[in-house]
């Protein structure tokens, strides 16, 4: 999701949640993301994932991007959209893990802790690093 403010581009991001982001910033923000599923068409499942991890439902037109592949070999596919959400509003679903581990107890936490509005350089600095492609790509559309 990407907005204008103030004649200049903003990039909405996300931070993972659970202890093992918890202090982590640079370079460890995403876009929503989340699997496809077997049968699922990728579009749905960003919207689904999108709401899924802000509590938003994101309209608008939406522009493919090339998928990147991040370090792990995980594939992201994207799809910019202009709108507009408050970051201090969102809702997170939650995932349980053993906390701490090997203590045999089990804690919830948000998938997603927080999320921002970054300038296209802000994020580029905030965002996984695999992922920059996706912030330039839709950056050198929106210029074209």
């Amino acid at each position: 999701m990407y907005r204008r403010r103030g004649g200049s581009l903003e990039v909405l991001l996300v931070h993972p949640g659970g202890p093992f982001w918890k202090k982590r910033d640079l370079g460890a923000w995403s876009i929503p993301k989340g699997e496809i599923g077997e049968g699922e068409e990728p579009l749905d499942v960003a919207r689904r994932e999108f709401r899924e991890e802000t509590g938003a439902r994101p309209e608008g037109d939406f522009v493919e991007l090339r998928p990147v592949k991040q370090k792990g070999g995980k594939i992201v596919r994207a799809w910019a959209v202009e709108s507009d959400l408050d970051p201090e509003r969102i809702e997170s679903n939650t995932f349980t893990i053993e906390w701490p581990p090997g203590s045999g107890k089990t804690a919830e936490f948000p998938e997603v802790d927080r999320a921002g509005w970054f300038t296209v350089e802000e994020a580029r600095d905030k965002i996984n690093p695999a992922q920059v492609g996706l912030i330039d790509e839709f950056v050198e559309r929106l210029r074209a």
